[in-house]
């Protein structure tokens, strides 16, 4: 399953190349916000409290931007397009999953530079405790929440349903939500040689969505066979439909497919 979802991501990234790009210029663009406006509002206001400000209006900005993306990138993921008119329009839909999302980062952004050193500060078994509490909660909140986007484009706009389903998918694919978002960093690192405009974010929204959408098709199988062993889950019968209409490709298929 695994390999089908790489090898399905990198054929929709190749083939909506000039869509993934626009989408990530648009986020380096939004992404400028909250790294120099605190520093341009300085040059006149010097006040800490300005800059935190100006930095979660940013983030907040940002995490709704990254939220219409998944809504618009949730169609290449069911072998269909966008349009740039489709992206713009999907804000309306996008803009309260978006701004949850921003508070929860800016939240753990909290967590991890005030609130785990604070408790590490207090140099005792006790503050170590909870210091190490924190610290696993967010690794969990982390792992749940990578979801967050697709979950909210694909399955539900209810937030706190949202949120549920995250975390049944994390914990119920433990070892499937680590390897996507050791993946996922991979693919950041990546994109700093390409200035992040490719694979980028929209590529990580796009890898996510896939996942999640092809994982659906365990729990259809479940649902229509109860009792079945969860552990045993036949990938290869449930991917022949998918497999089909991906098809496979050459190099020479993939760089000049009008030649087919």
């Amino acid at each position: 399953m695994i390999g089908f979802l790489i090898r399905k991501t990198f054929y929709d990234l190749w083939d909506n190349l000039f869509r993934i790009v626009l989408i990530n210029i648009g986020f380096l663009t939004v992404t400028a916000i909250p790294v120099f406006l605190p520093r341009l509002a300085s040059l006149f206001i010097s006040s800490p409290f300005l800059d935190a400000g100006l930095i979660a209006f940013g983030i907040l900005l940002c995490s709704v931007y990254l939220s219409a993306a998944a809504h618009s990138l949730k169609s290449i993921s069911d072998y269909g397009t966008f349009g740039f008119l489709d992206f713009f329009k999907s804000f309306k839909a996008a803009w309260p999953s978006g701004i949850v999302m921003g508070l929860f980062v800016v939240l753990l952004f909290i967590m991890v530079s005030i609130v785990i050193p604070f408790y590490m500060s207090m140099e005792s078994i006790f503050g170590f405790l909870l210091g190490m509490i924190v610290f696993w909660a967010i690794v969990f909140a982390v792992l749940s929440f990578q979801f967050y986007f697709t979950v909210c484009a694909r399955l539900s706009p209810n937030l706190k349903k949202a949120f549920k389903k995250c975390m049944l998918i994390s914990v119920d694919n433990s070892g499937f939500s680590i390897f996507l978002f050791l993946h996922n960093i991979v693919g950041l690192l990546l994109s700093v040689f390409l200035a992040f405009v490719f694979p980028g974010p929209a590529g990580v929204l796009l890898y996510l969505d896939e996942a999640v959408r092809l994982r659906l098709l365990k729990y259809d199988w479940l649902e229509a066979n109860p009792g079945a062993n969860r552990k045993k889950i036949p990938w290869d019968e449930l991917l022949i439909e998918e497999r089909e209409k991906t098809g496979t490709r050459t190099l020479k298929n993939l760089i000049f497919p009008w030649k087919d």
